[in-house]
């Protein structure tokens, strides 16, 4: 299953959102459902780049 995004523009999703950036207009911006930020929240929430790769491995 190919995934539209890489851990790597999550992670980056998720540091926009910490950083004040609504998640409402985070999703609009690039195509994603708030549903989706929320279960990427639950899974990569508080990782770094180099830990998401760490768990795909």
């Amino acid at each position: 299953m190919k995934k539209r995004f890489s851990e790597e523009q999550i992670i980056g999703f998720l540091k926009h959102a910490e950083a004040g950036v609504p998640v409402r207009e985070l999703c609009r911006q690039h195509g994603f459902s708030d549903a989706s930020f929320y279960n990427w929240r639950a899974k990569y929430g508080g990782m770094t780049v180099p830990d998401a790769k760490r768990l795909k491995e």
